[in-house]
């Protein structure tokens, strides 16, 4: 005999009634997926772009230039904040101002390197960006011959970003030795090639010091692997362009 109403009636509503909570509970489980997902994924790499972009990066040359309008090294760095953050940032890692360069500092610094002797705040060389020459310029004496040193210089942008700050674009190279430019005949410093290790470095001290809030990297900023500045010196690198986001000196707002 067939079964009676009475008897299936039960049966398909309790079918109903899990398929119902079956349901729920997929829509559920893929409503929680696609909120981590987006809140935990997506979103974070939306904010760190956002928080890092700078208008000063758009259509930004990738090599500062000598007075004479020659190559000069790469830009390898760039830090967003203000001046007295960036300062602040250098000397608690331990980097040095360069003096001005002027005849005294130049002599100081040529009699320095030929008795060997210590010139800690030795001048560095003007380089240019867009016909401006660097606003900051700051150094780590290797050794007492001033000769051989870590040495990084800033250009500030005119362009600030939407929390009004400027960016920070700099050259990070390692001095290596003095010699002659191959473009001008002139006393110079010449550099080492691997131009990435001096860039790390100088994020190493940065960060030790608790200087940094966020890094972003911007890939394929340069647009060679390797070039020559004006001194003749090869350089090389991975393109990349570490952009800085500084913590806030401590008693400012």
């Amino acid at each position: 005999m067939p079964p009676s109403n009475t008897q299936s009636a039960p049966s398909e509503r309790w079918r109903h009634k899990w398929g119902v909570i079956h349901r729920s509970r997929v829509a559920l489980i893929n409503t929680l997926l696609v909120y981590l997902l987006i809140a935990y994924g997506v979103l974070p790499l939306v904010w760190r772009g956002y928080a890092h972009y700078h208008p000063a990066l758009d259509h930004s040359p990738t090599v500062c230039q000598t007075r004479n309008g020659h190559p000069g090294d790469p830009l390898n760095i760039a830090a967003i904040g203000r001046e007295e953050d960036l300062v602040q940032a250098l000397v608690k890692s331990d980097w040095l101002p360069a003096d001005a360069l002027s005849l005294k500092s130049s002599l100081k610094i040529a009699g320095a390197s030929v008795l060997r002797r210590p010139y800690k705040e030795a001048p560095v060389s003007s380089l240019y960006l867009k016909g401006h020459k660097q606003d900051l310029a700051f150094e780590q004496p290797v050794g007492n011959n001033p000769s051989k040193r870590h040495h990084v210089r800033f250009w500030k942008s005119e362009k600030v970003d939407r929390s009004g700050n400027p960016l920070w674009i700099g050259a990070v190279t390692y001095d290596k030795r003095i010699g002659f430019s191959h473009a001008t005949g002139q006393i110079t410093h010449h550099i080492d090639s691997d131009v990435d290790a001096e860039r790390d470095k100088l994020l190493g001290d940065l960060e030790r010091s608790g200087s940094i809030e966020q890094i972003y990297w911007k890939a394929q900023f340069q647009t060679h692997p390797t070039g020559h500045n004006g001194g003749g010196d090869l350089w090389k690198t991975d393109q990349r362009l570490p952009i800085v986001l500084l913590r806030r000196s401590a008693g400012t707002h």
